[in-house]
């Protein structure tokens, strides 16, 4: 029995370098751990934002089972105390290298009691239109 790395962040901006390790290594539940569990997700933007574990747990076990890789630069980041804001690119790969979605990204993350952050909304293709 192989034990995996109990992957956290502790910067705002080491979240989806960690989320991404956590894919390739396809530790799932360790991919969970870097959401919020009041987490909201505008995606895609042309529909109502989504929350809760199960969307989370869907969409990442795709990325998992089709051994994607999930390739992030954040770009911008303030922090205010125990909340951080993130601008990122991104882009994921399938297992041939060849590019299955990109974008740029806002991210509103949130320090845990322990240090560590997690995401707290995340809008992958950037802020819905109002």
């Amino acid at each position: 029995m192989s034990s995996k790395i109990k992957r956290k962040a502790l910067r705002p901006r080491d979240i989806a370098n960690e989320i991404s390790a956590c894919i390739n290594e396809g530790n799932l539940e360790n991919i969970l751990d870097f959401f919020h569990p009041e987490y909201t997700m505008s995606f895609p933007p042309t529909e109502p934002p989504k929350s809760g574990i199960s969307v989370l747990r869907e969409s990442f076990k795709t990325f998992i089972d089709s051994k994607a890789t999930l390739i992030s630069k954040v770009t911008g980041e303030i922090i205010n105390n125990d909340i951080g804001l993130l601008q990122a690119t991104w882009k994921i790969l399938d297992s041939s290298g060849n590019i299955i979605t990109e974008g740029k990204s806002v991210e509103v993350t949130k320090q845990n009691s322990d240090g560590t952050w997690v995401y707290l909304i995340d809008c992958p293709y950037g802020l819905p239109s109002i």
